[in-house]
């Protein structure tokens, strides 16, 4: 199947060059999805622990609070295949429900 770029002048077919560049990229993104999910996984879980370290500085946490934040430490070696990942990364896709868009896996859900 050819593929084309959008020009001033319309539409142009790929060179061969281009061609061989475009499969390079896709295979390249192909390859390497897992590990931005888990950079993905790493930002959130990073964006959830700073959002409860005022737990830990009023020195008001609980057991549960204490070991929520140490799984989600965890994750990295916890969750460790691409299916993995994409188990912690879904989000709800109900558009009626509250949490439309919103993870859904258990691990993020505070205590």
């Amino acid at each position: 199947m050819t593929r084309y770029k959008a020009t001033v002048n319309g539409n142009v077919p790929f060179t061969a060059e281009e061609e061989a560049q475009w499969d390079k990229l896709q295979a390249d993104a192909i390859t390497n999805a897992p590990k931005r999910k888990l950079q993905l996984i790493k930002n959130i879980r990073l964006q959830k622990l700073q959002e409860t370290d005022w737990w830990v500085i009023s020195e008001q946490i609980t057991d549960a609070q204490k070991t929520w934040r140490q799984n989600l430490r965890n994750l990295p070696q916890d969750f460790s295949t691409e299916e993995e990942y994409d188990l912690l990364l879904a989000r709800e896709t109900d558009k009626t429900k509250d949490n439309f868009g919103k993870l859904t896996h258990s691990i993020w859900s505070k205590p």
